[in-house]
This record gives C-alpha cells, sequence and structure tokens, in this order.
C-alpha cells in the first residue's frame, strides 16, 4: 500500500469520526470550519503515516 492510499484511508476514518469531534468542540465553544480543520486533518495524516510504519516495522519484526 503506497502513501497515497494510506492517506485516502486515514482521511476516511477521520471523516468517520468528524461529527463526534465537531459535537466536543461545539460543547467546547470551539467553532469548527474546514478552513480551521485543514491544518489539524494534515497533521492527523501525517500521525497516522507514522503510526502505520511502526506498526509495519514491527510486524516485520514478529516474522
Amino acid at each position: 500500500m503506497n502513501s497515497q492510499d494510506n492517506t485516502l484511508q486515514f482521511m476516511q476514518i477521520a471523516m468517520k469520526y468528524l461529527p463526534e469531534a465537531k459535537e466536543q468542540l461545539d460543547r467546547a465553544g470551539v467553532d469548527l470550519s474546514m478552513e480551521l480543520i485543514e491544518p489539524f486533518m494534515n497533521l492527523f495524516t501525517k500521525v497516522m503515516q507514522e503510526a502505520y510504519e511502526l506498526g509495519l516495522a514491527e510486524g516485520r519484526k514478529e516474522i
């Protein structure tokens, strides 16, 4: 699986949980817009890619 495939899957996961995140941010008084969320989504994909690579490396060690 390449990085672009991972990014697409990570974004799909993030979108799955976006309503829950929005609800929590609304309760905290934080207004969520696509302009505000974009930098966090980019950060999220970087974190998820690194976590994926770590898991992949760990899985290869166990073989």
